[in-house]
């Protein structure tokens, strides 16, 4: 090789050595012997120009922040060492600039990463202290449908923030983790007093539910449906069982008291059908009855009158609401009768008082006979029957009395 070959950053000596120029001075960076002496300086500038892209690329993902600080570092490290020991031609004090500048860059990088670590952790840990607070409200409380769900929210939130310092970060996970715990350990004691709950309620409503089917074909009307009102109050006393087991008996005790009640509404349809006809032919009575007085002949109208009191009895009940009316007006013609009657005593002293103790004497047995019916119905557990005779026995009882008034004012 002969000649040389030169350009402002380098040049290529007689011998062949290569140069490159820096502020110091001149260093050799190759020895080129065979071909042109401008193909040994391109062939260096080309090693020089790959050089200068590796920077830019390092430049470019400093930049970008693709790199952590701590990794552009070592990878700027890197490139100085190649850049002191270039075997190069080109600015390479450009290139040292421009990693002197990317050194700048990132320490202003680290900086603010270490300011937007600090800002996080203030965040996390303001964060952290309100869920530990919240929790801590949690745990005394009685949400115990929620409350779970809420706490596992809270613990994802936690897991998704940074740690912080280990103290900060061990004292703010223990309150939390403490009142995770407590309220775990009174829900399970909630939830096993409200098993235990539900069990007795069970047991109570299976009792009503048994004794309520024992009395659904039950024709003692008036006896059962107070019970079943009382069965009833013990039902909503008992307080609630599981649902499945709730829905179930509650069918079983409702079905029981449909079958009870659609029975008993049947069978009182059918009285109130029978109670009016009596109506009618208790006011074809009265109106005879009425007709009676004024009794000019009191002995015919007291026969006739006992006569039609044995129909009445034989008639039987009338509805309820009709039951005073029809009683006064029957009344009323027996004291017109009665009046009549002490008018004749006064008058004739001893037949009237025979007629009176004859009465009296028919009455009283009446109402013996009229007693031991109620008692015979009782035994039998026939309520119809019991409450027909009471009706008829104070009935008498009345007429008793008026009788007993009469013959104590003849005797004065």
């Amino acid at each position: 090789m002969s000649g040389t070959a030169e350009e402002p950053w380098g040049r290529v000596a007689d011998d062949g050595t290569v140069y490159v120029r820096t502020e110091s001075g001149e260093r050799a960076v190759g020895s080129w012997q065979v071909g042109d002496p401008e193909g040994a300086l391109a062939f260096f500038r080309r090693k020089y120009d790959a050089i200068a892209l590796e920077v830019d690329l390092l430049a470019s993902r400093v930049e970008s922040g693709i790199l952590a600080p701590d990794e552009a570092q070592n990878a700027l490290r890197r490139e100085r060492r190649n850049l002191e020991n270039a075997q190069a031609v080109g600015n390479l004090a450009a290139l040292a600039a421009r990693l002197d500048s990317l050194e700048a860059t990132i320490a202003e990088r680290r900086n603010q990463r270490r300011a937007e670590r600090k800002r996080q952790l203030d965040e996390a840990r303001t964060v952290k202290a309100a869920i530990a607070d919240e929790a801590e409200s949690l745990s005394t409380g009685s949400d115990w449908r929620h409350g779970v769900g809420r706490f596992r929210e809270l613990l994802d939130q936690w897991k998704a923030l940074p740690r912080l310092d280990k103290a900060t970060d061990d004292e703010l996970w223990h309150r939390f983790s403490s009142a995770r715990t407590a309220y775990t350990r009174r829900r399970k004691q909630h939830f096993a007093e409200l098993n235990a709950r539900r069990e007795d309620s069970r047991q109570v409503k299976e009792e009503i539910a048994g004794e309520a089917e024992t009395l659904a074909d039950s024709t003692d009307w008036g006896r059962v449906t107070s019970r079943y009102r009382e069965l009833m109050q013990r039902w909503k006393a008992a307080g609630p069982a599981n649902r499945d087991v709730e829905d179930q008996l509650w069918k079983r005790f409702r079905a029981a008291q449909d079958r009870f009640f659609t029975a008993r509404n049947a069978t009182f349809a059918e009285q109130e059908a029978e109670f009016q006809t009596n109506l009618e032919r208790k006011e074809v009575l009265l109106q005879e009855a009425e007709a009676l007085v004024p009794a000019r002949d009191h002995r015919a109208a007291r026969d006739s009158f006992r006569d039609i009191l044995r129909r009445w009895d034989e008639v039987g009940r009338v509805p309820r609401d009709s039951v005073r009316a029809v009683e006064a007006r029957l009344r009323r013609v027996e004291e017109a009768i009665r009046s009549a009657e002490g008018q004749e005593w006064r008058r004739t002293n001893p037949e009237t008082r025979a007629r009176a103790n004859d009465t009296l004497s028919q009455l009283r047995a009446s109402i013996a006979d009229l007693e031991r019916e109620v008692s015979r119905a009782r035994a039998k557990g026939d309520t119809s029957a019991e409450r027909k005779a009471q009706e008829a026995l104070a009935a008498r009882q009345a007429w008793l009395a008026e009788v007993e008034k009469t013959l104590d004012e003849f005797s004065a």
